[in-house]
């Protein structure tokens, strides 16, 4: 059976933030309550949280600025953004910075259930199996860890990852030489509909490439399937 997710619910609508919060906590959750992002930050500085239940739109530090903060300093505990904002752009600025999910308010209780359960999920799939040597990849001079979301390179440069690139190397390692749709990494990384097109995956895929390969513009290790996706490879294979 899974352990209980320790669950932070940021919203200043105060009977929002408590229903939620007894939810979460009728599921199997533990649960603690922030009235603004401020406050978020203090309680997510002392403590670790499994999942954060992010309003966007609060006085003192909105949401979007709370995930920023988190990601610049390094904690990379899932975020579920909650906000009136609907549109395509509030929706893409909200996972870019780092976010998990969106969902827009008014909100089915369900669907946020739903949608905690999901996230809960990939987090519990991220963080794999519990002996040491499965949390680590090794290839070519290069290593990560997941747990940590530390690297270094084979030049012996450090790198640590966002989450989202990390979980994209992990989805693409765990299929070593397998070819994995774009479609796929999306569902496996985000759920849903997080973004609006899975060109999206190209600019993580850059990213790692820069990062690890030798020469990013001819991987020997991140390969591109035109058309399909990508494939890993932990030995190098001449580009074609």
């Amino acid at each position: 059976m899974n352990q209980p997710a320790r669950i932070l619910v940021v919203d200043d609508e105060d009977a929002l933030a408590d229903g939620i919060a007894e939810n979460l906590a009728a599921e199997g959750h533990q649960t603690a309550i922030a009235r603004d992002g401020l406050e978020a930050l203090q309680k997510l500085e002392r403590e670790d949280f499994d999942l954060v239940v992010l309003d966007v739109m609060m006085p003192r530090l909105d949401g979007f600025g709370v995930c920023q903060t988190l990601r610049e300093s390094g904690n990379q505990v899932p975020v579920l953004f909650l906000t009136a904002k609907s549109s395509t752009e509030d929706r893409i600025q909200g996972l870019e910075l780092g976010g998990d999910d969106y969902l827009a308010k008014p909100f089915a209780l369900k669907e946020l259930l739903l949608r905690v359960d999901i996230i809960l999920r990939r987090v519990r799939w991220y963080r794999g199996t519990p002996e040491p040597e499965a949390s680590v990849l090794e290839f070519a001079g290069n290593r990560f860890e997941y747990r940590s979301y530390n690297g270094t390179a084979w030049d012996g440069s450090e790198h640590q990852l966002p989450h989202k690139e990390a979980m994209i190397l992990k989805t693409l390692a765990d299929r070593d030489g397998e070819v994995v749709s774009r479609e796929f990494i999306l569902e496996q990384v985000w759920g849903f509909e997080a973004y609006p097109s899975t060109r999206t995956i190209d600019n993580f895929i850059v990213r790692l490439r820069k990062r690890f390969e030798r020469e990013p513009d001819r991987p020997r290790h991140i390969h591109t399937v035109r058309g399909v996706g990508y494939r890993f490879t932990c030995e190098p294979e001449e580009p074609k």
